[in-house]
């Protein structure tokens, strides 16, 4: 498709990338009733849901799949639930292995190409029998998540009518490397002191697995991934996942309507993050990049932020 034309004008004092990924980062407030289940996978693991509901019953489902260490109650999650469950659309945001609060019971955990638990959550939803129209959504990871999915399942199931990739980091290699730059060391850290934190947890139920002195020796997200989650995973190495779950290779392969929204002054993502080609070859495939919004900060009127009034926009359009 063509590529759409962004809409998006944040106020002057919101158009650097950098105040609005740390705004809406660490400052927005978003309150939300939510409902936690949890389902056992099929491994034996777990994973927690939190539901949100519309006031009326409906048979509209949105499933939200949160960024690199965050979790269903970050808002830009309950953001998104909110305003849908305000236009009769329920939501399941959900928390990926070991993100609920509560480490996950197998040494293997989330990562960006874990579609597997994606389409488990999916079949889950379907099986309610009351959703008959369900939508995807997710951010930075998660939104890589969403489109590797769609483009590598040949049989995505007929109630997935529409997805929505937002802040999507779609070239792993290239945008990781952006993650390491200078400009990026304050979120980089961010990010990785969590990921070490927990890694130390798994060591000790997993002591032949991963010694304390490999988790000391990690300096960086690349030096994560290669001493846990590629070997962990079943990849060689840290390119080697990279290579293999970056969702660009797979943009192609879409057959549902899906959004993705990615904002030119966003410092993680690389050159290679914006599909021009991609859309323009694929019908299915709409993208909007506007020239501001940061690392999901598309901070709008009303705390409610563009990137979710695009996203009802994108679905009731289908």
């Amino acid at each position: 498709m063509p590529i759409i034309e962004s809409t998006y004008k944040p106020p002057f004092y919101l158009k650097n990338g950098f105040i609005s990924t740390i705004y809406s980062g660490l400052f927005r407030r978003v309150a939300l009733d939510q409902k936690r289940e949890r389902i056992t996978l099929s491994d034996g693991d777990f994973l927690d849901l939190d539901w949100s509901y519309s006031k009326d019953t409906s048979n509209r489902l949105i499933i939200l799949l949160h960024g690199m260490e965050g979790n269903a109650q970050r808002p830009y999650i309950t953001g998104a639930a909110k305003l849908c469950n305000e236009h009769d659309i329920d939501a399941v945001s959900v928390n990926f292995r070991g993100c609920s609060g509560e480490d996950n019971l197998k040494y293997t955990s989330y990562h960006s190409g874990a579609t597997e638990d994606l389409k488990a959550v999916i079949e889950y939803a379907i099986s309610n029998k009351q959703y008959t129209q369900i939508y995807l959504k997710g951010i930075s990871l998660g939104a890589n998540i969403i489109l590797k999915y769609l483009g590598e399942e040949n049989d995505v199931p007929s109630a997935i009518k529409a997805a929505i990739s937002v802040s999507v980091p779609c070239h792993l290699n290239s945008s990781a490397k952006e993650l390491h730059a200078f400009k990026n060391k304050l979120y980089h850290d961010r990010f990785l002191k969590p990921l070490i934190k927990r890694l130390k947890s798994k060591q000790k139920r997993y002591p032949d697995l991963v010694t304390l002195d490999q988790i000391n020796s990690i300096k960086t997200l690349t030096g994560f991934d290669n001493v846990y989650t590629a070997k962990a995973h079943g990849f060689k190495d840290a390119l080697d996942y990279y290579d293999k779950n970056s969702s660009l290779q797979f943009l192609s392969n879409i057959k549902i309507p899906t959004l993705i929204l990615n904002a030119l002054n966003d410092s993680f993502l690389s050159p290679e993050c914006y599909p021009v080609k991609e859309a323009k070859n694929n019908s299915n495939l709409y993208l909007e990049m506007p020239k501001y919004g940061g690392h999901a900060g598309f901070i709008d009127k009303k705390n409610i932020y563009h990137n979710e009034k695009r996203t009802l926009e994108f679905i009731n359009a289908i």
